[in-house]
């Protein structure tokens, strides 16, 4: 090999490495500064979000330089505030190789967690919107000397203002409530513990204790529904399938109080899920023009709930659990109405 050659190939390589050592100490030795109360260094960009902006990549819409290396982080004033990022449409950089971005890519970072959010780069698909976690966010563009693409990135950023989170509102005490109030009460807690501790806060345990007591009466005839396994369906069963859920017992929620026509007492759970015959009957008869999906066998089912009455002179709600009857549909047809006329 020629010694010019030789020479000229050891100055393209050293060359390389110098770039890439001066590619590392950029970013791990940057001068530090504040700004607004946000520490900045000289490769990263302090940007205070307060509404709507966008970075991008150097010469967006074209060809970004090489060997580049830019920091942005977004910085919201107020700490509840969340930061949207949107990419735009026009987004492409160097391809990834074995599906990793290896050397032309923008990162996004939460800097408060150390969390990447996601890394990108190629044409193919345009990034998802993402939304911070926290009031900051870190986006980093890195290319190196190598194929630089067009027309690069261009990120539009907004503000989200989070609502505080408000105090409950607790409902006023049980005993100053009529029967209606009282009722709109008691559906809005999530669980009997949560209600007891409303209707008496200083023995709401002992009410909880006396509820699941075992007595001598016959305990509730509250049962459990078992869905049974659907058998595997063939081609000479499709017709069969069409008839039976087209119109079949479905699960649907009924009020107690509505069901049971009872104004005198209150319900916990207010609603229960019941079977009830539901869905089209589009294929009845060619010679019907309506056609309803009917119950052809009804049972009655025993449901175990928390029944409140409130009693007289101010005290507070009587309460005990108790069964009650619910109609349940177990089997449904299509009837037209001329038949059952």
């Amino acid at each position: 090999m020629p010694p010019l050659l030789l020479l000229c190939l050891l100055w393209s390589f050293l060359q390389s490495c110098w770039a890439e050592s001066a590619l590392i100490t950029k970013l791990q030795h940057g001068e530090v500064k504040e700004q607004n109360g946000v520490q900045e260094t000289q490769h990263e960009k302090v940007v205070m979000v307060s509404g709507e902006g966008m970075i991008h990549s150097p010469g967006f819409p074209h060809t970004y330089p090489r060997s580049t290396v830019i920091v942005w982080r977004l910085v919201a004033a107020d700490e509840v505030s969340r930061i949207q990022l949107t990419f735009d449409h026009r987004f492409g950089l160097e391809d990834p190789e074995d599906g990793v971005c290896k050397y032309d890519y923008v990162e996004v970072e939460e800097p408060s967690e150390g969390m990447v959010l996601g890394r990108w780069c190629g044409s193919q698909d345009v990034p998802d919107s993402q939304m911070s976690k926290g009031n900051q966010v870190r986006i980093r563009f890195v290319s190196d000397e190598y194929f630089p693409s067009d027309p690069g990135f261009c990120i539009h950023y907004s503000l989200l203002q989070q609502k505080p989170e408000t105090p409950a509102v607790m409902p006023m005490p049980p005993a100053l409530q009529n029967m209606e109030s009282l009722g709109e009460a008691v559906a809005g807690f999530g669980t009997v513990e949560e209600l007891l501790k409303y209707l008496e806060p200083d023995r709401w345990q002992l009410d909880l204790e006396e509820l699941y007591k075992p007595t001598w009466q016959v305990l509730g005839k509250s049962f459990f529904h078992q869905k049974k396994a659907r058998g595997v369906v063939d081609l000479n069963l499709l017709r069969e399938e069409v008839r039976l859920y087209s119109c079949t017992p479905r699960n649907v929620s009924v009020s107690l109080r509505e069901e049971l026509k009872r104004t005198d007492a209150i319900y916990w759970p207010s609603c229960l899920l019941v079977k009830r015959c539901g869905g089209n009957c589009a294929c009845c008869s060619h010679r019907c023009y309506d056609c309803h999906c009917t119950p052809t066998r009804v049972a009655k089912k025993y449901h175990e709930v928390l029944m409140l009455k409130i009693r007289p002179g101010g005290r507070g709600p009587q309460k005990s659990l108790t069964d009650v009857p619910l109609e349940h549909h177990e089997e449904c047809s299509c009837v037209c109405k001329n038949d059952s006329d």
